[in-house]
Parts: structure tokens; sequence; C-alpha cells
């Protein structure tokens, strides 16, 4: 399993993935290394702004 945060500012990667070229190449970093499964992380986990529904699925 591997875990990618789509947000511009995440606490665990400081939105290194928030560039979607640069999400697309971490995915597929991933999945050659044997992830079978992608979490996206589409909402900060802490105190920050709302994030609409609309919003986290376009992340």
């Amino acid at each position: 399993m591997g875990i990618l945060n789509r947000t511009p500012d995440s606490f665990y990667d400081h939105g290194a993935y928030w560039d979607l070229d640069a999400f697309y190449r971490r995915a597929e970093e991933l999945v050659a290394a044997g992830a079978d499964l992608l979490d996206v992380g589409g909402v900060k986990a802490g105190a920050g702004p709302e994030v609409s529904e609309a919003e986290e699925l376009d992340r």
C-alpha cells in the first residue's frame, strides 16, 4: 500500500505531491515498488481551512 497526500499544505510531505506531475510520478514509483493499493488523501489531517466534498474529490 502506498500513501499519497494531494494537499498543498500536507504536514507529512509539505505539499510535495500537490503538483499533479509529481503526484503521478510518485504513484508510479509506489506501484513499481509493489504497492497494490494507493491511498490518496485529499484533506489535511489537522487544523486548517475546511475543504468541500467537491474539492476533496477533485484533489
